[in-house]
């Protein structure tokens, strides 16, 4: 057989290939993981991945650059990982859903909760302000209704009232707006641990512990947003504050990631097939599949020399149609089937050689036979000869009166 040359370069098309598989794998890792662009996150709510003066986007960043551990969470399940987990619930949130939450992470790990304060609306195009997508307006300030029902601290009930200024973990100083500050006031009877208080003494941030197990981890409840928000980082000194209360939050373990829930602001994923291939135990079955593939390419590229030209399994022409049509017909053996068509086909031989000009069967086994007595032939006649081929039934019988249709065109046609 002849090897015919190959057109492209191997290693173009394993370039082309790798690149192509890559690529696909990519767009599947980053459909599983809901890559989808931070437009959808940045909706002006109180969460890791909002940019406006309420959210919390500044302190995620802030965490990064003092060498913090720091995600985003979408995952409702990931609230059982052992880290930090932050929580910004908003005015709407379900007091049931974040006591669970509590509850469930007493013996994984710390929490810090942090309240909401702003009522906040978008900044639209239509408002004909210059903004950013996720930047926001910000009204009145609310205290959350659900805060009593978690059962943090009974007696701890979050007011709004004016302030001087603030004090605690070695640092001072005064709110972006000092006249709307949120906090617990100092007549309360509280169990909460002060971090930080306000002038007057009340609690703006505290620690919550356990007094029912010392082996359970603390809650760090934050009542002032804005010493951890947007807003309040533009201050440096409560950019301090914010990263000491989430040191104070992680409880000396600073190798222990922070994990920023989005999931209480509406913004949760359910994980699907996908993106449980790339996480244990599934990952290991996916790098398998993967190196089997790779394995497979390989050898295709590495294979001896170039492919091989086959030979058409069909040969060409009208004596190998011939050849295949018999071949058919013996494997079926429908013998009858050949007797009109070739008496059908002698006799048009016949006729047009000899110039005859009957169409009809009978008139033209006539002429033919005039022809034979013309030529002075002695034997059995064409039309009685046709007539035996076509009431033969078996090979031999049929292969005989062939053979004596041919025989009668020899003689009329030397």
């Amino acid at each position: 057989m002849s090897r015919s040359r190959n057109p492209f370069r191997p290693g173009v098309v394993a370039l082309l290939v790798l690149v192509g598989a890559g690529a696909f794998l990519l767009a599947l890792y980053a459909i599983g993981q809901g890559w989808t662009g931070e437009g959808e996150m940045r909706n002006g709510g109180e969460h890791g991945a909002a940019t406006g003066l309420n959210g919390h986007a500044g302190l995620v960043r802030l965490l990064e650059a003092t060498g913090h551990d720091v995600e985003l969470s979408r995952d409702p399940a990931r609230t059982g990982d052992y880290a930090l987990l932050v929580l910004t619930p908003p005015h709407f949130a379900d007091p049931a859903e974040i006591t669970r939450i509590l509850e469930e992470r007493r013996y994984i790990g710390p929490t810090m909760l942090v309240l909401p304060k702003w009522q906040a609306m978008a900044i639209t195009p239509q408002a004909g302000v210059e903004a950013e997508t996720g930047w926001v307006f910000i009204g009145s300030p609310t205290n959350p209704t659900w805060f009593g029902d978690l059962g943090l601290d009974k007696g701890a009930r979050p007011v709004v009232g004016a302030t001087q200024g603030w004090q605690g973990m070695g640092l001072s100083g005064s709110l972006p707006k000092p006249e709307t500050a949120q906090a617990v006031l100092a007549s309360e009877n509280i169990s909460l641990e002060p971090l930080a208080l306000d002038s007057q003494g009340d609690l703006l941030a505290g620690m919550a512990w356990p007094v029912d197990d010392t082996s359970a981890y603390p809650v760090l409840v934050v009542f002032e947003p804005d010493l951890t928000n947007n807003y309040g980082l533009a201050d440096e000194t409560r950019a301090r504050l914010a990263v000491a209360l989430v040191d104070t939050a992680l409880q000396g373990d600073s190798s222990a990631p922070v994990l920023f829930d989005l999931t209480l602001s509406g913004l949760g994923q359910s994980p699907n097939l996908l993106t449980l291939a790339f996480r244990p135990p599934f990952l290991a079955a996916t790098l398998c599949l993967l190196l089997a593939a790779l394995v497979i390419g390989w050898r295709g590229f590495a294979r001896f020399g170039a492919a091989r030209a086959e030979l058409p399994e069909l040969a060409q022409g009208k004596r190998q149609l011939a050849m295949n049509g018999a071949a058919l017909i013996a494997r079926l053996r429908r013998w009858h089937l050949l007797a009109d068509p070739w008496t059908a086909l002698v006799a048009a031989r016949i006729t047009a050689r000899l110039g005859l000009r009957e169409h009809d069967r009978p008139g033209r086994e006539a002429a033919i036979d005039r022809a034979l007595a013309r030529a002075g032939h002695a034997g059995p006649g064409f039309a009685q000869q046709a007539a035996a081929m076509r009431n033969a039934h078996g090979p031999g019988e049929i292969l005989r009166a062939a053979r004596a249709l041919t025989a009668i065109e020899r003689t009329l046609i030397p």
